[in-house]
């Protein structure tokens, strides 16, 4: 997967000091922005679109217009009425209608930003902060799945959840799964372009690994499938992060074999119950180890109030397999935890995907309603990777500052098993041999409360105190976790290449070059960017 083709010219950029140049947009009023788009997208189009049910302003249809802007989006600090709001949303029923979109968007120099879940921690799919006016593009009508239990695949549209993908296959199959995400409210279209962990991970690897094709819409408006967009751009969408290089129409996945019956399991210790850290010392020394048919998490959260508080620490485990032989694993394995019969609820991977989410298992309809059980709130999240076990030193330490954060949690997700077995290069997403698990950081707040910063001030408090214990040069973050500290591409910016080297070294190592490369080829004109969208080389400040 080599790009010999871009060689003559990125050997002639390397040698100079290079940043980021993003397109300016010439102001225009906001009704003849939706009218000329209007107008466009018919041209452009040869299958209609009802108006009414597909573009949406806050002059023409203000209610609607709230209700779809809100519909998704996961995080309501990027809601509040101080934060810029997309000039007009436009909701594709059609693939050809997201091809005229990026068409006439280019033609009106209107940025679009581009939502299919809306999971996004900072909100980059349904909010700029760089550049105004622009709009959304919501592919949220776009969500058919196809499964093909006989070609051992399902295509997938972007607008569909994981819940959704997950139910489909459950309709055709008992005996087959796709390794995506635990929650089952995530939008398919971005939730694979940053790779896509879940608990099948250890066993199958991410989502992202077992794409076999995709559909997507270029920088021309071109809908190319994989042989189509060649070797290169399909390697970058697999895990290179969402919206630099593309609208994602649809993935086809590969389905993978689960067995009849899983096992899940709960065990929650206190502080008190686990004083010396014992039980967690030793999961950081077997989690990555132990069989990779079983995915146990870790959990943290602050229970109690005042002068009673304590941090619960739960581990959460799937097995692929019957309760019998995961106790015999676990006797072996980790026998500290203490895990009993009773504690093991065989099930049906199905009906595990609920567990995995949050919800009460039982009717799997509920898969179909696209909500997260956790709820949308006020929230900043963070990441790490950790390489080495962390200390028992380190541990107490991490444990006083998160009693001090009330509506907090941090889930520790282990590594090992196929993760290690994939070379970090086979796609962008590089975290895989030597990676221990995985940390997220995460506070959230309510509507009313007066002073949010003091939240996000504790969260930066707790991952500065985190830094000798996690990986180093680079410090790794989730590009799923989406982090503005780690760098911001301000428009005009001549440190902008330096900082995207900082936030891409973080979240794709040495595949970030690689990315960039391909990004300077696919979208030499950088339509497609955000605050943290892979950067595209030019000389044209440079006067070459």
């Amino acid at each position: 997967m080599g790009i010999s083709n871009l060689r003559p010219a990125i050997s002639c950029i390397s040698l100079l000091a290079l940043y980021i140049s993003l397109c300016t947009i010439t102001p225009t009023s906001s009704t003849s922005l939706q009218n000329g788009f209007i107008k466009c997208l018919h041209r452009n189009t040869k299958v209609d679109f009802p108006l009414e049910k597909t573009f949406f302003t806050p002059e023409r249809n203000s209610s609607s217009f709230i209700e779809v802007l809100e519909s998704t989006a996961q995080n309501q600090r990027f809601l509040t009425k101080s934060v810029p709001k997309p000039g007009f949303i436009f909701t594709p029923v059609h693939e050809s209608h997201v091809q005229a979109s990026v068409i006439c968007s280019k033609k009106l120099g209107i940025h679009l930003r581009v939502r299919s879940g809306g999971h996004d921690y900072e909100g980059l799919s349904y909010v700029s902060q760089i550049e105004t006016p622009f709009v959304l593009i919501d592919l949220s009508k776009l969500r058919h799945t196809n499964v093909d239990i006989e070609d051992n695949s399902v295509w997938v549209q972007a607008g569909a959840t994981v819940g959704e993908l997950y139910y489909r296959i459950a309709e055709k199959s008992k005996i087959h799964g796709v390794p995506a995400g635990l929650c089952s409210s995530l939008g398919i279209g971005g939730h694979i372009t940053g790779g896509a962990y879940g608990a099948l991970m250890r066993k199958y690897g991410l989502a992202a690994d077992n794409v076999l094709d995709a559909k997507i819409v270029d920088a021309n408006g071109e809908l190319l499938d994989r042989t189509a967009m060649g070797e290169d751009l399909f390697w970058a969408i697999r895990g290179g992060g969402g919206a630099s290089f593309g609208i994602i129409i649809a993935w086809k996945i590969k389905l993978v074999p689960v067995p009849k019956v899983v096992t899940v399991f709960n065990i929650t210790k206190t502080l008190e119950q686990d004083v010396e850290h014992k039980i967690l010392s030793k999961w950081q020394l077997v989690a990555d180890k132990l069989v990779e048919e079983l995915f146990i998490r870790v959990q943290f959260r602050v229970a109690g109030s005042n002068g009673n508080k304590t941090v619960t620490t739960s581990y959460r485990g799937q097995f692929l397999g019957k309760k019998g032989t995961l106790l015999k694993v676990m006797k072996k394995g980790f026998p500290e935890l203490g895990l009993t019969q009773k504690d093991c609820f065989e099930m049906s991977w199905i009906e595990s995907t609920l567990y995995n989410a949050g919800f009460p298992t039982g009717s799997i309809e509920v898969l179909l309603q696209a909500k997260s059980p956790l709820g949308k709130a006020y929230f900043k999240g963070k990441s790490d990777f950790v390489t080495k076990p962390i200390p028992t030193l380190g541990l107490k330490g991490m444990f006083k500052r998160l009693i001090e954060e009330d509506a907090s949690f941090m889930i520790w997700t282990p590594y090992g098993g196929k993760m290690s077995q994939i070379h970090e290069s086979e796609i962008p997403f590089p975290h895989r041999n030597g990676t221990i698990f995985k940390i997220l950081y995460y506070t959230s707040w309510p509507e009313n409360e007066k002073r949010p910063n003091r939240h996000i001030k504790w969260i930066r408090e707790l991952y500065n105190y985190m830094m000798p214990y996690v990986s180093s040069n680079p410090r790794q973050a989730y590009v799923n976790y989406r982090d503005l500290d780690l760098g911001k591409n301000k428009k005009n910016s001549k440190k902008n290449y330096i900082k995207a080297q900082i936030w891409g070294g973080k979240y794709f190592k040495n595949n970030f070059n690689r990315l960039v490369k391909i990004k300077t080829k696919v979208d030499p004109e950088n339509f497609f960017r955000h605050e943290q969208s892979i950067p595209r080389l030019t000389l044209s400040k440079l006067g070459l």
